[in-house]
């Protein structure tokens, strides 16, 4: 395996880098609340952030997640790329790709999902071959859903359904420990076309576990970087709280863990890419991301001290989202347990 970033994977990560750095300061932050900063998601259209993730893969994706990660960016930039644009492109047919892919592409379109499958989801259709159909039931919580134009989920059959939200869906405001704006998504006869086969909704799994563990990476890194920023200049006793080694040995289990998530990631995400199994290494960085990123952002608040308590605090961000990340991957135990079985069922 070679990690090593690719001419176009580079390209596209150094504007994204930029534009995070830029825009997602903690002003604008604190300023735009519960809800998406549409300046900073035209800035990512106008530079073809979107449509860069087709040539650069899902490793790529993770790069550039990584830098949205370190700044807590507040935009569906994950849930787009892996709902609508991975999903279409790897399992919508050449009709679906032709009218849907260009919306998400230039960013018109936002799209979110519902994963792991959170059951409740009943399908309505006639025939033997489905291809559309209209669906009903409730989905608790889906992130970035009041910002969404579509959202993937997956039925009781673990068939997937891309529906747009015009009639016959209702979303309710959810409000969740991160600053995302989730909603409550009640569907009754709303319409739905199928995207891809039996293996789709499988796939498209792995692919959002990998994609959000690099997105994890890049909340842990932001959090241990203002850490040793704070601890490095902090002084108490007349030095600096970095030179005492109990401090050191935190922010050295920090960034093992953070190294940890980040390695499994681009992994599972060079193996999607290589056409390679990936459900496992998909399943191992997202224990890491839900294990490991639930250690690292409560130690990048802790070694902040009281400061680190304060909800106006740059740090108290990355906390949150960690945490909001872990139950979204689905808590490590969970995973563990799903990851120990296919394990012993030798797959």
């Amino acid at each position: 395996m070679d990690f090593t970033p690719t001419e176009a994977q580079g390209g596209a990560r150094e504007p994204a880098a930029r534009i995070f750095a830029d825009l997602a300061t903690h002003e604008r932050l604190t300023a735009t609340g519960t809800g998406s900063d549409p300046e900073l998601w035209k800035a990512l259209c106008g530079a073809d952030l979107f449509g860069a993730v087709e040539e650069v893969g899902l490793l790529g994706l993770v790069l550039l997640l990584e830098e949205q990660g370190r700044t807590t960016a507040q935009v569906p930039y994950a849930a787009t790329c892996v709902y609508g644009l991975l999903a279409l492109f790897a399992h919508g047919t050449p009709e679906q790709r032709e009218r849907l892919l260009p919306g998400v592409r230039y960013g018109h379109a936002v799209v979110s999902g519902a994963f792991p499958a959170q059951g409740g989801v009943r399908v309505f259709a006639r025939g033997g071959v489905i291809s559309r159909a209209r669906l009903s039931g409730t989905v608790p919580v889906v992130p970035w859903l009041r910002d969404a134009t579509h959202v993937l989920l997956a039925d009781g059959e673990n068939r997937l359904w891309l529906v747009p939200l015009r009639v016959h869906a209702e979303v309710t405001p959810v409000e969740l420990t991160a600053p995302w704006s989730a909603g409550r998504l009640t569907l009754d006869g709303a319409g739905a076309e199928r995207l891809g086969g039996e293996d789709a909704s499988a796939d498209v799994l792995a692919t959002a576990r990998t994609a959000f563990a690099g997105l994890q990476a890049g909340v842990c890194a932001g959090s241990i970087a203002r850490a040793v920023a704070h601890v490095n200049t902090r002084e108490q006793f007349g030095r600096p709280l970095g030179t005492r080694q109990a401090v050191q040995l935190r922010a050295a289990d920090a960034h093992m863990d953070t190294e940890a998530i980040r390695v499994t990631a681009y992994e599972a995400a060079w193996r999607r890419d290589a056409q390679l199994p990936y459900v496992t290494p998909a399943l191992t960085a997202a224990w890491w991301a839900s294990e490991a990123g639930r250690r690292v952002v409560r130690t990048g608040r802790h070694l902040h001290g009281g400061a680190g308590d304060g909800l106006g605090h740059p740090v108290h961000r990355h906390f949150p989202w960690g945490r909001q990340l872990d139950a979204y991957l689905g808590c490590g135990s969970e995973v563990l347990q799903e990851l120990e079985e296919l394990i012993a069922s030798g797959e």
